[in-house]
């Protein structure tokens, strides 16, 4: 009995943690995107970098990977990945959120977040023309109304221009590609010795058994370089 209260018990907090890490998840990413959009409109501060932006934002998440590494939260710093892998990742990923960025720069909110479940679709043909696999009528049938939706938004809202319309594209192709399992890229390093670099995080991460949090701990830092520099 004391056995069943416990376990209920433990239920219970889980339930409380997840709706709590939900929220919190919402609250961030709503938060962030209003924040973006005033720093970057014109009718708000008019600040007109988002690459420069994207590489603060990956700065600060380089920071944030540091700190847990050296307060024993996180435990990347013993998980080896090669750096290749990490600087192939970092270039799709950087091209993702540069993209999301200059997207929310020149787009309205709207058409940004509907470009952003444009992903949904695309990730789904892509897997299909790549791997060939197949969709339940479920899965179909919540995938037209998403590209619906998608058509709507882009038919009526008066505020997308080409610019914006074409960084919304590379967005959602480049943050697709993280998505699926790409067959490795073979490529020329020096001396011609040969290495498979793969994009995808999902791969990354059964690869080499390392979690999202310690994975974005490991590219954060050379993404912040590499865009400030940029």
């Amino acid at each position: 009995m004391e056995a069943q209260k416990q376990k209920e018990s433990k239920s219970s907090s889980s339930s409380v943690s997840d709706v709590g890490a939900w929220g919190m998840n919402i609250v961030s990413s709503v938060g962030i995107i209003m924040a973006n959009k005033q720093l970057m409109s014109p009718s708000g501060l008019g600040f007109g970098f988002a690459t420069t932006l994207t590489g603060f934002h990956f700065a600060v998440t380089a920071l944030v990977g540091l700190v847990s590494n050296a307060t024993g939260y996180s435990n990347s710093a013993s998980i080896h990945v090669p750096f290749w892998e990490l600087f192939w990742f970092s270039i799709v990923a950087n091209t993702s959120i540069s993209g999301m960025n200059f997207s929310l720069m020149l787009n309205s909110v709207g058409f940004y977040q509907i470009s952003k479940l444009s992903m949904i679709p695309v990730v789904c043909v892509m897997e299909w023309i790549l791997h060939g696999k197949k969709y339940s009528k479920e899965v179909k049938m919540a995938v037209v109304v998403v590209v619906v939706g998608v058509g709507v938004c882009t038919v009526t809202d008066v505020k997308v221009n080409a610019k914006g319309f074409i960084c919304a594209c590379v967005a959602v192709f480049s943050t697709s590609l993280q998505q699926i399992d790409m067959k490795p890229l073979v490529v020329r390093i020096h001396h011609c010795h040969r290495m498979t670099s793969n994009t995808s995080i999902g791969s990354l991460q059964k690869k080499y058994s390392v979690g999202s949090f310690e994975l974005l701990s490991k590219t954060a830092p050379i993404q912040a370089v590499s865009l400030l520099v940029f």
